[in-house]
């Protein structure tokens, strides 16, 4: 027997409002789509459907499998549900699927700043870690980065240094006073919590008379970072060890972190330890996801939306995994800076911010 939407809430107290019911079902079941379709979306990026739809044209399922190497009857469902989904669009004289312009440049082109293929990447890894979470929650155990799927490191590097490419050199140094001209006339810099090495690598590149070392614990991350630093030819001047962010030896002008503090099991420590080895001058440097201090002035926000449910997902299970009090990815500009002060730091200071980014600069 069928149920009515006022029947099926006999266990819950109050009159509810039917047209806010409503309204609220009807968005849970299009998020419901669209987790859906991000399965999907993922796999256009893995099998390289979107690259070919953002050649060019027109394209019939049989054009795009044939291209692609792919079966025209999974091609044919994938397209009918990017077509729904305004992702692609169909035409329906010639039975066709072409990606608009603009929607290449955000689902194939990851050197533009639009881009948020790699998201998608990430959101696998999360969803191949689903009982890991649910077994974290129960028991307040962590889940440390090492224990997730190998997509998580990957997805994580491609959707930062799409960030990193278009931003880091052109407006975040910048944005510090006298750091550009530092690192032009060369100084000695360290990346702590490298991961695969974007932050660096692109430094190096960009400033040619300074020298670059990252660190990490995460042994499979460091083989990717000295990797990519032989294949972008900047091996020379970067280099990568496995070590965590409170026992790496050495002194440094410039100690960076890139979307890191918060998720480190003891970030007072960490950032003590970066002062204890700051050359006489130098300074500190991090960035980290955009935030605001109370979650009232999140709520309703996209972009806190975004950077909480990754933080409920990545970054507390991360630090709580480390024994750490777990900041999480919306710590906001007035914890982050308290656990500089808390380090010893006489100078900490949201240097800029961006829609996404709090650019920290601290000196001691």
């Amino acid at each position: 027997m069928a149920t009515t939407l006022t029947e099926s809430t006999d266990q819950l107290s109050g009159e509810p409002d039917l047209a806010i019911l409503e309204g609220f079902a009807t968005r849970v079941a299009l998020d419901r789509a669209a987790a859906y379709n991000g399965v999907l979306v993922y796999l256009g990026d893995r099998l390289g459907i979107w690259r070919e739809l953002a050649s060019g044209g027109r394209f019939t399922s049989s054009q795009l499998a044939e291209r692609c190497g792919l079966a025209e009857r999974y091609v044919r469902e994938w397209l009918s549900t990017q077509a729904a989904g305004g992702y692609v669009e169909y035409d329906a004289a010639d039975r066709t699927f072409s990606l608009p312009l603009e929607h290449g440049l955000v689902l194939a082109d990851e050197d533009n700043p639009a881009s948020g293929i790699a998201g998608f990447e990430v959101i696998s890894a999360v969803w191949a870690a689903a009982d890991q979470l649910a077994h974290a929650y129960v028991t307040g155990e962590g889940v440390g980065w090492h224990e997730h799927d190998s997509r998580l490191y990957s997805g994580v590097d491609r959707f930062f240094a799409t960030q990193y490419r278009s931003s880091l050199v052109q407006e975040w140094i910048p944005a510090v006073e006298g750091l550009d001209e530092q690192l032009e006339s060369g100084i000695r810099v360290l990346d702590v919590g490298c991961g695969l090495g974007s932050a660096g690598i692109l430094m190096a590149e960009a400033y040619p008379r300074s020298t670059f070392k990252g660190v990490d614990y995460h042994d499979e991350s460091i083989r990717r970072a000295i990797a990519a630093a032989a294949e972008a030819g900047v091996g020379d001047r970067v280099e990568f060890e496995r070590d965590d962010a409170k026992s790496y030896d050495g002194t440094f002008d410039l100690i960076c972190f890139f979307d890191a503090v918060h998720d480190l099991g003891d970030p007072v420590g960490a950032l003590t330890h970066a002062r204890e080895h700051l050359a006489p001058g130098g300074r500190v440097f991090a960035v980290e996801p955009y935030a605001e201090d109370a979650l009232e002035a999140g709520v309703g926000s996209p972009v806190a939306l975004m950077y909480y449910a990754a933080s409920s997902c990545l970054c507390v299970p991360n630090s709580i995994s480390q024994g750490g009090e777990a900041l999480g990815a919306q710590a906001g500009p007035a914890k982050l800076l308290a656990a500089f002060r808390d380090a010893g730091f006489s100078h900490a200071e949201v240097a800029a911010q961006t829609p996404y980014n709090l650019l920290i600069e601290a000196r001691a």
